[in-house]
């Protein structure tokens, strides 16, 4: 079943109201996003900060009506603003499959490889984590993981235990890894219960 996708460049200040409206009209989900490239590093505690542009996209039911939808938009909003919507049809898709067929094997160090099912890694010499898209998924990608995946390949951990605090991240893998890597033990830990699962299952599918 398609989708009707909307979305509107607006002022950080406005975005909030914006938000609000496409709730009002009757969206089933609402993403923010950076409308043009301005980095948004780890916030402090609490804080929830926005991008100076920001894009406000909403979900709607198939069966909205696209011109309805504008008008309403148009009456509500000012007509600088109205005029940046931008509506479109999203195609339905098995999204997990989707993102898979851009997900490759990905080394991190010298030996360490994420590989996805379906995907081989060649190297004589390569330590392999499998992984699938599900819940609480990550890749390794994220910055902070992928130098601690590079600092465990090269770190000497025989014997040693590792404690992956905020597991939920990337879903076990820096717990995995050690283990793979030849630690003795690894504790894995998150407040997510997602999290948990998504890393008990990961540790299954790597024995």
């Amino acid at each position: 079943m398609p989708w009707l996708q909307a979305h509107l460049e607006v002022e950080k200040s406005q975005a909030p109201l914006i938000e609000l409206l496409f709730e009002q009209l009757g969206a089933i989900s609402i993403t923010l996003a950076d409308a043009e490239d301005e980095p948004m590093l780890e916030p402090p505690p609490g804080a929830m900060p926005l991008w100076s542009h920001t894009r406000v996209t909403a979900l709607f039911e198939n069966s909205t009506d696209a011109d309805d939808l504008r008008a309403r938009i148009d009456r509500t909003l000012s007509r600088d603003n109205s005029q940046k919507l931008r509506l479109e049809i999203l195609e339905d898709q098995a999204w997990e499959r989707t993102w898979l067929e851009h997900f490759r094997p990905m080394q991190f160090g010298q030996r360490l490889w994420i590989c996805p099912t379906g995907k081989q890694v060649t190297a004589p010499d390569a330590t392999v984590i499998h992984l699938d898209p599900g819940l609480a998924f990550g890749t390794g990608t994220h910055p902070t993981t992928d130098l601690c995946l590079q600092w465990l390949d090269g770190a000497s951990l025989k014997g040693r235990t590792v404690i992956d605090f905020g597991c939920g991240s990337g879903s076990g893998i820096l717990a995995i890894a050690a283990l793979k890597l030849g630690a003795a033990r690894a504790i894995a830990m998150d407040h997510d219960p997602q999290a948990l699962i998504a890393t008990h299952n990961n540790a299954v599918q790597n024995a």
